[in-house]
């Protein structure tokens, strides 16, 4: 149980990395090389793309914060 929980803190946090590196920042960050749009919406939230993202970055780390509370708690 240990080592599957291990496992998957670290494909989790590699993948939080990377969706946290694919936001855009104020000058437009690593997302602007993957095209991601910093175009505002029509009520100011961002493109769909980016809120997708945003939603996204937050599962994941939730997913990920609850598998470390798991490791800690049956590791």
């Amino acid at each position: 149980m240990t080592a599957i929980l291990t496992g998957m803190v670290a494909v989790l946090s590699v993948v939080v990395i990377f969706l946290i590196l694919m936001h855009s920042g104020k000058d437009a960050g690593l997302s602007g090389a993957f095209g991601v749009g910093t175009g505002e919406g029509s009520l100011g939230g961002g493109s769909l793309v980016e809120r997708n993202l945003n939603r996204w970055t937050v599962a994941v780390a939730l997913v990920w914060i609850l598998s470390i509370i798991a490791l800690v708690k049956f590791g």
